[in-house]
């Protein structure tokens, strides 16, 4: 099915195009078709982005404000974050008139259950990251069909090969910046005006929860501040395919 079709007789059809059909069409999209073509096929009703307000994060936000500012953006506020990560989002909200930013925080439940001392980021960060992050991101795309992140292939590790959309226990994602490099998400800014982290003059090239966020040096890779010391390096939401 061609990745363009109205979103009228995709849904008369009763089916959406494959990932891999998708992937094919796009491969090669700027980040803005790869979004609108997401909206085009989905609706807005069934579309959400995911976002982290890191430090690259306005980048994403920007394309899709382009789009269409009123695309749901799911915020995971895991009680960890930097405060200078909370106004930031709020700064970012009014800059690209944002309207439907929604903060999803982990259920009280499992904090008193599985952290109830709030430590179990020292002792077991994959299951803090599983409670305050992979399990409230679960219950928040409960009624969307596909949904938008931010990974790029410059980043490394398990983010390098990337496809632009892929299949996610049975939704869509779609990865718009997949193809994009550290100068194309700079000029974004340049051009934009767009406000930096407040953190990244600090050092903090890539952002998520204080506890596992360290300052980064010149030479080092952007997230190689995230979980120092350890053999983790990625939060688990891409990981789990049954979302």
């Amino acid at each position: 099915m061609n990745a363009h079709a109205s979103q009228g007789s995709l849904r008369a059809a009763g089916a959406l195009p494959t990932a891999a059909e998708l992937d094919h069409a796009l491969r090669d999209a700027t980040p803005h078709n790869v979004i609108a073509t997401a909206l085009k096929i989905v609706g807005r009703e069934r579309l959400a982005v995911v976002s982290s307000f890191g430090t690259e994060s306005a980048a994403l936000l920007k394309v899709m404000a382009d789009v269409d500012p009123a695309i749901p953006v799911i915020f995971l506020d895991t009680g960890w974050l930097f405060e200078e990560t909370l106004a930031y989002r709020d700064t970012l909200i009014e800059k690209l008139a944002l309207s439907d930013v929604r903060s999803i925080k982990p259920a009280e439940e499992a904090l008193s259950r599985e952290d109830p001392q709030a430590d179990l980021w020292f002792s077991d960060p994959d299951a803090c990251c599983r409670i305050r992050k992979v399990e409230p991101l679960a219950r928040a795309l409960k009624p969307f069909s596909a949904w938008i992140n931010g990974r790029k292939r410059f980043q490394g590790g398990a983010r390098a090969a990337i496809a632009v959309v892929e299949e996610d226990g049975g939704r869509l994602k779609f990865n718009p910046f997949a193809n994009v490099s550290r100068e194309d998400i700079i000029a974004i800014f340049e051009s934009a005006k767009l406000p930096q982290h407040p953190l990244q003059a600090s050092g903090y090239l890539s952002v998520g929860c204080m506890p596992c966020t360290s300052r980064t040096s010149p030479d080092e890779d952007a997230r190689a501040g995230r979980w120092r010391g350890r053999p983790k390096t990625e939060c688990g939401i891409h990981a789990v395919k049954a979302l």
